[in-house]
């Protein structure tokens, strides 16, 4: 995919065009995989089990996207490493330096998994990751799969093929997953060039990882349903009300404690 280095129209507008690329290269490339990705997370959710959901750095907010919030619901586990993720601080105590050697710390994603009892026969792993090289994600998609459960994951291919793995193993994300939904954004991930700055801004993975996340939440709905298992939707009181939103809040997060319980 090539930079949207033109300079010739605004950069916001440039940045939307870029938007709509990556887009429309997910709707003709990845609607299969997303598909079959939603197609194994709803069969785990109607065999009782969970669907895990992995992300370090800025691929945590697709974790976050799945549950909990508006237009969620149960069945999803979001696993969310602070020590990871939590990136506002930038300089100090939690900045940006140790999280980025936290990443590429082996055994780091091996000893966040003895936290929780996966059930290899019904759960399934997700994890999102831009890069698809960090240590962290890859242990954990090596160390998931090895315990028996299905993997998917959500990364920028092309990125990846171009950059090193950094996990001992040599493996990218996308080599170790039984499934692959690419994000179909560029290398480098920024997509815009502005006058007089030779290094491009804008980038594209967080807007693609969130698409993909919400277009596999909508279709697990629609599988659920379909098998008479009614999802209870987070929903905002505009939609249903005081009341019933209210109602619907404390259902779906007795569910989704009781879904987690066994962890």
């Amino acid at each position: 995919m090539s930079m949207v280095g033109v300079r010739s129209i605004a950069p916001q507008s440039a940045y939307l065009n870029a938007v709509r690329d990556v887009l429309g290269r997910i709707e003709a490339t990845q609607m299969q995989h997303i598909a079959d990705a939603a197609r194994r997370c709803a069969d785990a959710i109607l065999s009782d089990g969970l669907v895990h959901l992995f992300g370090s750095g800025h691929s945590r907010m697709a974790v976050e996207e799945m549950y909990p919030r508006y237009g969620s619901f149960p069945g999803f586990h979001p696993m969310v490493e602070h020590s990871l993720s939590n990136h506002h601080q930038v300089v100090g105590s939690n900045g940006q330096w140790q999280a980025m050697f936290i990443e590429n710390a082996e055994g780091l994603g091996k000893t966040i998994l003895r936290n929780f009892e996966l059930d290899s026969h019904r759960d399934v792993m997700l994890i999102i990751s831009a890069g698809g090289t960090n240590a962290v994600p890859v242990e954990v998609a090596i160390e998931t799969r090895s315990n028996g459960l299905f993997v998917i994951a959500i990364t920028s291919v092309d990125h990846s093929r171009r950059s090193h793995p950094k996990h001992s193993s040599g493996k990218h994300l996308f080599e170790i997953a039984d499934l692959t939904i690419d994000m179909c954004t560029p290398p480098g991930d920024a997509a815009v060039y502005v006058s007089g700055l030779d290094t491009p801004v804008g980038p594209l993975t967080s807007i693609a990882s969130l698409t993909i996340i919400n277009m596999i939440k909508c279709a697990v709905a629609q599988m659920l349903v379909d098998e008479g298992r009614i999802p209870t939707v987070l929903t905002s009181p505009i939609l249903v009300g005081e009341e019933r939103s209210s109602e619907l809040f404390e259902q779906s997060y007795r569910e989704y404690r009781a879904s987690v319980r066994r962890l």
